[in-house]
């Protein structure tokens, strides 16, 4: 009997244990699908952004109230009002700070947020235009707050606009640029809010400098690797490299322009190849209309990529022609790792010559088969962005949802209307990443650093910092080595739009990061066995002892684990039913068997 019933429980176990996990891959696929249809449906989240709040052009990026969310620092319409718009978990994902706006009789030109005054919160300079001439102004902010200083007052006068950099090391933001005289200074800030200290730049034999291109592209990276920003100049004629140090700046090298281009654009650095060195991209245009155009990168000399620029309907189309507007007033290109696949991505806003309506459009960084001298090339994804790219004139990327993965603000111009538009990245595979962002790691007496209060803790490590260097490596899933670095808020003027954080695609690789090097100020720290899939706060203080520099680790967990688990469950689930049901029929099925037994009538006893 007993055997009996071990036999028949196994023999019934079998298929319904197949049946249980053929229904739990049936339930896994309905998932995917719905899953995949919301979010097709989903490419458009302006209203899930913005709300109705749609005239806020983007100027600037940084987290204002240290809540570890990215703000948006934003310009009106009328070009004359400054306002923060603060980042939340909660729709609408961008919102307007209460507070937070300040008006000017002046056209503003820019805006550069950072910490000016070392109180560890986040102050916001704003530069305006008057005959010429450019009034830099500071917004003191604190506790959440932002103090409107008088527009009568500037702190300084100069010529264009300012480069944000960190000139004596102090993780308070300093700035770089040219005088009302023209003349290239560095203006040094203080913790007490007065002036700020004027420093000449001094060239090593007295020579005169070559004038600065306006507008220009200057950047605060570390270009040589040796984990100390250098600064990166542009001129009329070409770029200077002068390489950081802790009492000031030597000129190391001059790279003379590509020939035979009549119109240049803003340079952008990008480890384009994943070499783990950084590269100097040029958009640029054989002609002054910019109906021919190209893209050219400087690694060990020049390598014109020769982007194809013509479409599925085989019409040509160029860079936008510099129109002295807003956004469009040169050729800016900006980077990012659209597809997660680790190679960084550009957007470029593009038209065709006998139309005057812009379109931006995504670059992708595909492999090169045959370029001699570089492995990769750009391509341009005609139909990734639609469509939402009708008559825009600028986009550039932004983490909406904080996960990891780089969604798009576009910018659609009609006349002289501005609007903001939202687009939700939606990629068709699950892919990792890391996310890194270093902090200043001041901290203000007035909020101290509670013990154990680790996360989303507001004001205590600091604001955004331009500069640092962040490298990783990792191996892949066929046994290769990757490695790629990247740069902190290098840039600044001209609505660069620099992200105050670095996020690093890793495509379909879920192995731990081997290292991951955070570099600033001539230190350095390394961290191994990163989780893939993580966002890093790095505090690098002090920064003189990198060994006691603070890290912290959030995880998101990915797409496929999320759904692997609800399969699981639901499987699992089945197959308890099934087996708690062929249990209860044997039972049953025993219990008959059993009454059948006792009237059975026995000859035995006969």
């Amino acid at each position: 009997m007993h055997r009996s019933f071990s036999g028949r429980l196994f023999r019934l176990h079998v298929p319904g244990l197949c049946k249980a996990i053929e229904m739990g891959k049936a339930i896994l696929f309905v998932y995917l699908i719905s899953n995949f249809l919301i979010v097709a449906r989903c490419s458009d989240i302006t209203s899930t952004v913005y709300g109705k709040i749609l005239d806020k052009m983007p100027a600037a990026f940084g987290d204002f109230n240290s809540d570890e969310l990215t703000d948006v620092f934003v310009i009106d319409t009328d070009g004359k009002s400054v306002e923060i718009m603060l980042a939340a978990e909660q729709e609408p994902l961008l919102r307007p700070g209460v507070g937070l706006k300040c008006t000017f009789n002046n056209s503003v030109t820019s805006i550069v947020p950072g910490d000016f005054d070392g109180d560890a919160f986040m102050d916001v300079f704003v530069t305006t235009i008057k005959d010429g001439l450019t009034y830099g102004h500071i917004l003191w902010g604190g506790n959440g707050q932002l103090n409107c200083t008088p527009e009568s007052n500037p702190v300084i006068v100069m010529f264009g606009q300012p480069l944000a950099i960190d000139y004596n090391q102090d993780m308070i933001i300093d700035l770089f640029g040219l005088d009302a005289n023209q003349t290239r200074t560095f203006w040094i800030f203080n913790k007490n809010r007065t002036s700020p200290a004027v420093v000449k730049m001094q060239s090593k034999n007295g020579d005169n400098f070559a004038l600065i291109r306006k507008p220009h592209s200057n950047a605060f990276l570390d270009y040589n690797g040796d984990f100390m920003p250098d600064l990166f100049i542009t001129t009329e004629n070409g770029f200077e490299i002068w390489l950081g140090s802790e009492e000031n700046f030597t000129l190391h090298q001059n790279i003379s322009l590509p020939h035979n281009f009549a119109v240049v654009g803003q340079s952008l650095f990008l480890d384009v190849e994943l070499t783990g060195k950084m590269d100097l991209i040029l958009p640029a245009c054989y002609d002054a209309a910019c109906k021919n155009s190209t893209i050219m990168i400087h690694s060990n000399g020049w390598h014109n990529l020769q982007v194809d620029f013509k479409d599925p309907d085989n019409i040509d189309w160029g860079f936008c022609k510099p129109n002295g507007r807003r956004y469009t007033d040169t050729i800016t290109l900006r980077g990012g790792d659209f597809n997660m696949d680790g190679y960084p991505d550009l957007l470029a806003t593009l038209t065709v010559a006998s139309e005057s309506e812009p379109r931006t459009f995504l670059l992708e960084n595909v492999p090169c088969t045959n370029c001699k001298e570089f492995s990769r090339k750009f391509s341009v994804q005609w139909t990734a962005l639609n469509p939402l790219n009708n008559r825009t004139v600028m986009a550039v990327f932004y983490d909406f949802y904080q996960d990891g993965i780089l969604d798009v603000i576009l910018i659609e111009q009609e006349g002289n209307e501005y609007r903001t538009l939202a687009f939700k990245n939606s990629l068709d595979y699950d892919a990792n990443f890391v996310k890194v962002m270093v902090l200043t790691g001041l901290s203000n007496s007035l909020y101290p650093i509670t013990p154990g209060t680790l996360g989303k803790k507001k004001r205590t490590y600091g604001t955004n910092l331009p500069g640092p260097s962040i490298a990783y490596k990792t191996t892949t899933q066929d046994g290769s080595m990757r490695m790629a670095v990247a740069a902190q808020l290098p840039q600044s003027a001209h609505f660069s739009l620099n992200l105050p954080y670095s996020t690093f695609g890793l495509g379909r690789t879920p192995n731990f990061i081997d290292t991951l090097t955070i570099g600033l100020s001539n230190k350095s720290r390394e961290w191994t066995q990163i989780i893939p899939n993580s966002q890093m706060v790095v505090i690098p203080t002090p920064i003189s002892e990198p060994s006691r520099w603070k890290v912290q680790l959030f995880v998101t967990p990915s797409k496929l684990i999320l759904l692997s688990v609800a399969a699981l469950t639901a499987t699992c689930a089945l197959i308890i039913a099934i087996i708690f049901g062929l249990y209860w029929k044997e039972r049953r099925e025993d219990k008959i068997e059993k009454l059948q037994e006792a009237h059975r009538f026995h000859f035995d006893a006969m």
